[in-house]
């Protein structure tokens, strides 16, 4: 589909619904966008192309906008091959534009494409200006945000951003609701490690005077959503918590350890606290990944196995660690039907998280719930907010 963005600029958008898995790793059941930009001026400007899986398509509709015109140029803000994936065939089809990048951006085009591109390339650096009649394409490099060539474009005309990946979210347009849950989603698994070069851009773009953000995934955000996401990537890049509730992370065999997480969800709400519930064994990780990057509070709940913790569980901590996450009280639940060790397993993995703390209460289960378990889960949810 193609859609008027502001004057002179045209969005186009692909809707990938067949996906299963965005990057192999992420469940996007409703599917995910492709988005490209076009300016139309006395010079036609071209922002990024699609993966290759919908080549054909993008290029259709590329040409319903277009109509006897011919692109100018092509900005390569992001390399990654659901964005550069319908360059060849692109430039195949119009073999008289000009590739506009960064150092970086070519050599990273070179690899991803082994027989070269055959098309004039313009590097441009940092604050350099692309100008048309009535535009004014400022480039702004965000190094990491997150790949290292990865650059922005504002244009001065209409205020609008073109955000790269920062900014986007998981999900086909139709089938976007609220753009925090499976954005925030999008940001933990995906920009989540990169906040202090995140931290970087945005102060950047605090000295531009934006109107709209036009991400490569997603739906353009402009008035309030556009400032509402502004302050969820202020809070996420910062490593703050949005909420003071707590996120409860599961990850059982036989539905007993389920139930101790289950009675700590109830107990907490009981009490006026929110607390959402992750079960590792019926969801994806990213799921809990992101909602970490929500609360301030986590409780681990895991089944002690071969004297460590559930994998399920150790693949969460992984991620965790990975992306570099800050700020949380953690509390921990383990079972174990002889030797429980899962709370002193996921203790020491939890050390390398920076301004984090594992309280001291803790739940450890044998087998199933007995009443000594309940004590400790009021325990534990009494510490979580002391």
């Amino acid at each position: 589909m193609n859609f008027k963005v502001a004057e002179g600029i045209v969005g186009i958008s692909v809707h990938d619904k067949e996906i299963a898995r965005f990057e192999g790793q992420y469940p996007v059941p409703d599917g995910i966008t492709y988005n490209s930009w076009v300016i139309e001026d006395d010079q036609t400007i071209l922002l990024d192309t699609a993966d290759s899986a919908f080549t054909g398509c993008w290029l259709r509709e590329l040409s319903a906008v277009l109509g006897e015109k011919k692109p100018d140029k092509l900005v390569i803000s992001h390399v990654e091959p659901d964005h550069s994936g319908s360059i060849a065939a692109f430039v195949e089809a119009y073999p008289d534009v000009t590739l506009v990048g960064n150092a970086k951006t070519f050599a990273m085009l070179d690899q991803f494409f082994p027989q070269p591109v055959k098309a004039a390339r313009q590097i441009v650096k940092d604050g350099d200006v692309l100008e048309t009649a009535n535009h004014r394409l400022r480039f702004v490099f965000a190094p990491m945000v997150h790949w290292p060539e990865v650059m922005l474009a504002f244009d001065e005309a209409t205020g609008t951003l073109f955000s790269a990946d920062a900014f986007g979210t998981f999900g086909a347009l139709e089938r976007i609701g609220g753009w925090t849950d499976e954005a925030r989603r999008y940001y933990g698994n995906i920009v989540g490690k990169y906040g202090a070069q995140v931290q970087a851009v945005l102060k950047k773009a605090a000295q531009l005077p934006v109107k709209r953000l036009c991400p490569l995934h997603g739906p353009v955000l402009e008035e309030q959503a556009m400032s509402e996401a502004l302050a969820s990537y202020e809070k996420w890049s910062a490593w703050q918590p949005e909420s003071d509730g707590t996120l409860i992370v599961c990850a059982g065999f036989h539905g007993h350890t389920l139930a101790a997480a289950e009675r700590i969800r109830s107990e907490l709400t009981a009490a006026g606290r929110e607390a959402a519930l992750v079960d590792l064994t019926a969801e994806d990780k990213s799921y809990a990944v992101g909602l970490a990057f929500r609360y301030g509070r986590i409780v681990l709940a895991a089944t002690t196995y071969d004297g460590a913790y559930a994998p399920a569980m150790e693949a969460f901590i992984s991620s965790m660690k990975m992306k570099g996450l800050q700020n949380r009280l953690f509390g921990l639940v383990e079972n174990g039907t002889w030797a429980p060790m899962a709370a002193k397993q996921m203790a020491a993995a939890l050390e390398g998280l920076k301004n984090c703390r594992v309280l001291e209460e803790k739940v450890t289960l044998r087998s199933a719930m007995n009443a000594k378990n309940e004590e400790e889960i009021r325990a534990l949810c009494e510490a979580l907010y002391a």
